[in-house]
């Protein structure tokens, strides 16, 4: 950390771009980088075989980059229009807002927050939102306020409200569900789109719906998995982050595959989280490019 009479970090700058794939777009962008003095710390691409799609990550150095914000987005408008591409700017000095939405089980919650204390995650979690009251102590050790919402049957689209004003009002970017167990509605979703992240206890798409471990059990599976996923109107079926598997056998019981299964669940939902934060995704349709980190 930087001491008070030290000059703040100037940070990096990222561009998410895709496309049809054409001759001269890594060319063309990586000129405009280094001639308005930024050094290209990342760069990654890939083209789609089958639809020619190309998509490009580039990660820059902005300690001698000499176009600010606007400029940098004039420069590339020629080349966004040339191209027909999509070009999303990321600056790392602009710390998403993020809030985490749990329900009973605290092991999803507990690990994100722990992550984030130790900076391993750069996000500013602005609160935790649940429909029990079971974590306020969780929350609280990590100074994030807590805010319960229980959920009435007869009137859930009033809770939903309630928890979309919250996150409206704290101007949150991205949305974690870390074993949020309450089915979203396609109205909260839609004014959410690319900015929900939801960790499911499957390796998604089976054993779909209630009681998975015990639908793994029955099935007498070798294989039990999770999987991060963007979350759409569609239920389970928004594009993929990360996935995960662990192998199991005969001697595992119910409570066995469970235990096996939170394991994996945070290790995922942490992975696909980071990925989202460090502007490392690109969605494509129902699809996801995830760049390395």
């Amino acid at each position: 950390m930087s001491s008070p009479s030290e000059p703040a970090a100037p940070g990096r700058c990222v561009l998410l771009v895709s496309c049809q794939d054409q001759p001269g777009i890594v060319a063309t962008l990586s000129t405009l980088v280094y001639e308005g003095g930024g050094n290209i710390v990342d760069l990654q691409q890939h083209t789609d075989p089958v639809n020619g799609a190309f998509f490009q990550r580039i990660e820059f150095e902005l300690g001698h980059f000499g176009l600010d914000r606007a400029e940098l987005a004039a420069r590339l408008a020629p080349v966004i229009e040339r191209f027909g591409m999509d070009c999303q700017v990321k600056y790392t000095q602009d710390v998403p807002r993020m809030a985490i939405l749990a329900s009973k089980e605290p092991h999803c919650l507990q690990d994100l927050l722990a992550r984030w204390h130790l900076g391993e995650l750069p996000a500013d979690i602005r609160l935790v939102i649940s429909n029990h009251p079971d974590h306020a102590e969780l929350a609280g050790r990590y100074g994030v306020p807590y805010h319960h919402r229980p959920v009435d049957r007869e009137a859930r689209g009033e809770q939903e409200g309630q928890v979309d004003a919250l996150l409206r009002g704290a101007e949150i970017d991205l949305v974690v569900l870390a074993r949020y167990m309450q089915i979203l509605s396609a109205d909260f979703v839609s004014g959410w789109t690319g900015r929900i992240i939801n960790i499911h206890h499957s390796f998604l798409p089976a054993f779909q719906g209630a009681r998975p471990y015990h639908q793994a059990h029955g099935r007498g599976v070798k294989l039990i998995g999770v999987t991060g996923h963007y979350v759409t109107a569609d239920l389970d079926e928004g594009p993929i982050i990360d996935q995960d598997v662990t192998r199991v056998s005969h001697r595992d019981d119910v409570e066995s595959l469970r235990q096996r299964g939170r394991d994996l669940e945070v290790i995922v939902l942490a992975r696909a989280v980071r990925a989202h934060l460090e502007h490392r995704v690109l969605i494509h349709g129902n699809r996801t490019v995830v760049f390395a980190g």
